[in-house]
Parts: structure tokens; C-alpha cells; sequence
């Protein structure tokens, strides 16, 4: 699966460059806060498909439609769940289904 290149961004982690993306408009669960943030991450290589990276973060769309505060993820947050990622057995250069990390222990949803 490869991620859309228009409105991701590049970080580099361990001297490793990636690409992440938050998809701009909730989905309608987490529109709701009935379920939290995700964004996807996947190596920059081009040339070379790779796994991609899921991850559930544990607050609310910054876009929800319920007015509840959200904090930004800031690119400090996808460096951690990289890493995270990668000791828990990411590999982003060798393909095969996207590799799920969930944070989201501290999210409440909304009732």
C-alpha cells in the first residue's frame, strides 16, 4: 500500500527518511470522537515498496465535529512511534500487510 505523496511530510529518524500523513477530514467515527487520530508512515525510497506504518494515536481528530481540544501531532510524536514501531518488529523496506502500532490506551470516546 503505498501512501498518497500530496500533503505528506518528510521527517528523518535515525538517519532513515520516511513520509507521514494524517488524512485531512475525519473519518465520521472520529468526526464523533468516537474514535481516535491515525496517520500513516512509510519509508521515502521510492524505488522500493515497502510495509506501511499504521498508527491509532490516543487523542481526537484536531477536526472533529464535537469541538473537543485535540493536541497537534508534531513530527517529535511520529519520530517516537517509529521507533516504538520498529523495536515492537517494523521492518518499512520488506512489503507485506500494514504493520498496526496503537497508542490510543488513553483515548475516551465521546458517548
Amino acid at each position: 500500500m503505498a501512501l498518497n505523496k500530496k500533503g505528506s511530510r518528510r521527517i528523518t529518524v535515525d538517519g532513515t527518511e520516511y513520509h507521514w500523513r494524517i488524512r485531512r477530514k475525519p473519518s465520521y467515527m472520529q468526526g464523533l470522537c468516537w474514535a481516535p487520530l491515525t496517520f500513516a508512515v512509510e519509508i521515502a525510497d521510492g524505488d522500493q515498496p515497502g510495509t506501511t506504518l499504521a498508527v491509532t494515536s490516543g487523542q481526537p481528530h484536531p477536526s472533529n465535529w464535537i469541538d473537543i481540544k485535540a493536541e497537534p501531532i508534531r513530527p517529535a510524536d511520529v519520530a517516537a512511534s517509529i521507533r516504538e514501531a520498529r523495536v515492537q518488529g517494523w521492518n518499512p523496506t520488506s512489503p507485506g500487510a500494514p504493520f498496526m502500532l496503537d497508542q490510543s490506551a488513553e483515548f475516551t470516546s465521546v458517548p
